[in-house]
């Protein structure tokens, strides 16, 4: 059953209300220290677990803090550095490529749009969203797995191409309460909205839920 914009931005900033005390600190779970850090973390976490590319960053920025430090770094040893995040030819290959564009057209920063973001190779608008909203706090709709099971278990889209979910949720929710949807939405995929298993008893929007297989 479909609903009206206004009644989808009503949705989801009471999803906003009750998650954000619900996950007071949902924020992305890679480990970084800078914006360059977090882009670098985020590509190599495609088809791998936060928990494992965390385990592998420390000695890969400890080996390489900048572009410019990176693409010194012969591909067979960064390969070495990042193998068990899987894929990791391809990673290695588009990180030396990113950092090389880095410093060819950003000067060696990392851009604060997603227009130029999503050029930089390996770059797609999910990693795009997840740097502009937790590196320069500008509103972010971020479009990952957790993100669009719940939003469209719950009823705020009926959108299945993350293109175009994200401009679906900016279409009827103000920008400031974009980034903080998407992070709690995210923390509550993870942790109780699960794919195959939902903790609907425990779920703490299960009165707002529109999931027509929810357990309560």
């Amino acid at each position: 059953m479909s609903i009206s914009d206004s009644e989808r931005k009503k949705l989801a900033i009471q999803v906003i209300d009750i998650l954000k005390n619900v996950y007071p600190d949902a924020k992305p779970l890679l480990r970084y220290k800078n914006c360059f850090e977090l882009l670098i973390a985020t590509i190599l976490a495609a088809q791998c677990t936060d928990q494992r590319v965390n385990t592998v960053t420390p000695a890969l920025f400890l080996r390489a803090s900048s572009p410019k430090m990176m693409t010194s770094v012969p591909q067979a040893e960064l390969e070495r550095l990042i193998h068990s995040t899987g894929f990791f030819r391809n990673k290695a290959k588009n990180i030396l490529a990113l950092c090389d564009a880095l410093i060819k057209n950003h000067e060696g920063e990392v851009p604060d749009t997603i227009e130029k973001l999503v050029t930089l190779p390996g770059i797609g608008r999910k990693t795009a969203n997840v740097i502009i909203g937790h590196c320069f706090a500008k509103p972010a709709v971020i479009v990952d797995t957790h993100f669009k099971r719940v939003s469209f278990r719950i009823g705020l889209t009926t959108e299945n191409n993350p293109d175009k979910l994200e401009a679906d949720i900016r279409s009827f929710l103000p920008e400031q309460h974009q980034t903080i949807l998407s992070d709690v939405v995210n923390w509550h995929g993870r942790f109780r909205c699960k794919s195959r298993k939902p903790d609907c008893p425990g779920c703490e929007i299960k009165q707002l839920c529109r999931y027509p297989d929810k357990t309560v």
